[in-house]
């Protein structure tokens, strides 16, 4: 696979792009990222700035049972935290019932599950879950000196950042 994507520089499509940029006579090279596919019990999504509001004091972190597709393609309704960035304190928490989740089903991608009963209405992170998370955020937005829409998985008690991007709609 990684000789696959190596080799896609030099694909006639590829050439003609260059040659077409005037960048034919520049030195090229590609980099191939390999990832763990993260097999999340939690997942969800963080704002650096409040979307709603725009307060820039405020980070808005939103999670789910199961991988993060869930939330992001609206299959579900995610809890809601709102998350004071200065004093590091939870300012609101909104729980909401999760009746299905998305789970790795091995070689055969996805498939939709039922959450337990006994977790539907449960938190899904834990306070101290929640501002171990806003401050990894806050992290990646003073990196990139721009407020994130992040996208977050936890899986074993551990977090991982899948992918982070400039809130535009600021």
């Amino acid at each position: 696979m990684v000789r696959k994507c190596w080799s896609s520089l030099f694909t006639p499509r590829a050439i003609f792009y260059r040659f077409e940029k005037k960048l034919d006579k520049s030195r090229v090279s590609v980099g191939v990222v390999i990832q763990k596919m993260v097999n999340s019990e939690i997942a969800g999504v963080a704002f650096t700035a409040h979307p709603v509001t725009n307060d820039r004091n405020q980070m808005v972190i939103e999670a789910g049972y199961g991988l993060g597709e869930a939330i992001v393609s609206g299959k579900i309704t995610p809890d809601t935290y709102v998350v004071d960035k200065k004093e590091k304190a939870i300012l609101d928490i909104n729980i909401s019932e999760q009746k299905k989740m998305i789970v790795r089903a091995g070689a055969k991608g996805t498939k939709d599950v039922a959450v337990p009963k006994a977790r539907q209405s449960k938190q899904k992170l834990t306070g101290k879950q929640i501002i171990e998370l806003a401050k990894l955020c806050e992290n990646i937005e003073r990196h990139y000196r721009h407020p994130q829409d992040i996208e977050w998985a936890l899986e074993k008690n551990k977090f991982y950042i899948t992918q982070s991007r400039p809130i535009t709609t600021l």
